[in-house]
């Protein structure tokens, strides 16, 4: 009996990953690139498109190699990747600029604007409070890189420039995909839609956005040259794909309403499940965004980068994660007074840019072991936060267990703690 299988490709801000699933869901191969993030003074953050491209190929590849599977037995293509920075094409699907990473900071200016313009508006439509997402950066590429916005046909997302690059495509066939949608800053949401008032209160021309599609919609074909090299057969086919906190929410099993789970990831991300589209305009903290099952929605805030202070903490101390994972273990709760701030780059929600992290009471008694456990207290207490402002929304919530995906879930210590 042949066997059927897919291939998932995750452009993730530490790296791409792609993997071999057959159709039951078993994996049968898998790789992983590093990426290269790009820095050049405060807030700078960027990505070479040419690079994320080439490390969905290569991952491709690899994992179908990996996983002995024939590619003529490959029947699909699909990917997620990073939900909240900004990129473009020209008219030939041709890369315009660097991938705005949503860790980069340098619109804030526009984050004011839009704030102090249509604050309440675009969160009702949206779902999504205004920080460092597509909305801001947009108009800070219009305003501070005025040649190179005329050359843009359609802002994209890394997904799709990659996909559709694999496909041949031109700017006229580019998508996104409705999971995104919360962080858009012009879209209506509910309907699925690009609103009118919005995008005349800022200026910003309906040609330049793509279509809005569903994450399983069928959006091209290989192409004979990117096929070659990634290691499958021209015409395999390529679906629209999500975001990649969608696709981890759906992987972590979160198909119904009134669920929780963690995605301890570069970013750290609490969110639950829910039939309700209630917008936070009170606390302007919740990103109500869409499930990849329609109808179903994920209201989510989350630590920008706060899966990165760990990394940073291994680089000055050394050692692995299991070592200090151990240490703190020993260490009692609360790290004997010694407190941490997780938001190195500013908060992200509620947004407060000024913001930047810190250990507060520090005494001589605090030791390293101290500090990495102060980290994990640090963006638990933080989930706390968003926790309490979810069920103050939703009231029906009441969950038995957090369900948890990405590195972080891996680290019992930090589970704990959590919960």
């Amino acid at each position: 009996m042949r066997k059927n299988y897919v291939v998932g490709v995750d452009i993730g801000t530490q790296g791409t990953k792609a993997a071999v699933f057959r159709d039951e869901g078993s994996r049968e191969g898998e790789a992983f690139e590093a990426s290269r993030l790009i820095r050049r003074g405060t807030g700078t953050v960027w990505q070479e498109p040419d690079e994320i491209y080439g490390s969905v190929l290569r991952t491709i590849r690899k994992a179908v190699e990996n996983s002995k599977v024939s590619p003529a037995d490959i029947h699909a293509v699909g990917m997620d990747g990073q939900m909240a920075g900004i990129m473009a094409v020209d008219c030939e699907f041709e890369a315009v600029g660097a991938y705005d990473s949503w860790l980069d900071t340098r619109c804030e200016p526009y984050i004011s604007q839009m704030k102090a313009q249509a604050e309440e508006e675009i969160i009702r439509k949206t779902g999504g409070p205004v920080t460092y997402t597509h909305g801001p950066k947009i108009l800070y590429r219009k305003q501070e890189c005025p040649e190179e916005y005329k050359k843009i046909a359609k802002f994209v997302l890394p997904g799709v420039y990659a996909a559709g690059k694999m496909c041949g495509l031109k700017a006229e066939e580019a998508w996104v995909d409705y999971t995104h949608l919360h962080f858009s800053g012009f879209a209506d949401n509910r309907k699925k839609e690009w609103d009118k008032g919005l995008l005349e209160e800022f200026q910003i021309s309906s040609e330049k956005l793509p279509r809005i599609e569903n994450p399983w919609t069928v959006v091209g074909r290989l192409t004979e040259p990117a096929a070659r090299e990634c290691g499958l057969l021209p015409g395999t086919a390529v679906v629209a794909g999500c975001g990649d906190s969608a696709a981890s929410a759906l992987g972590a099993g979160i198909v119904k309403k009134d669920m929780i789970y963690d995605v301890a990831g570069t970013a750290s991300i609490f969110s639950c499940s829910t039939e309700q589209f209630t917008p936070d305009l009170k606390h302007k903290t919740l990103l109500f965004s869409r499930s990849v099952i329609d109808g179903l929605y994920t209201p989510l805030a989350y630590i920008g980068g706060g899966g990165m202070c760990l990394p940073w903490f291994i680089k000055q101390y050394g050692g692995t994660y299991g070592e200090w994972n151990e240490k703190a273990t020993a260490i009692l709760a609360g790290s004997q007074g010694l407190y941490f701030v997780p938001h190195f780059s500013g908060r992200t929600c509620p947004n407060d840019p000024g913001m930047r992290g810190a250990f507060w009471g520090m005494d001589f008694i605090h030791t390293p072991a101290h500090m990495y456990r102060s980290i994990l207290e640090g963006i638990a207490y933080e989930y706390s936060c968003y926790y309490r402002i979810l069920k103050e929304q939703n009231p029906q919530i009441s969950p038995s267990c957090i369900y948890g995906a990405g590195g972080g879930a891996k680290s019992e210590i930090f589970c704990q703690i959590k919960a």
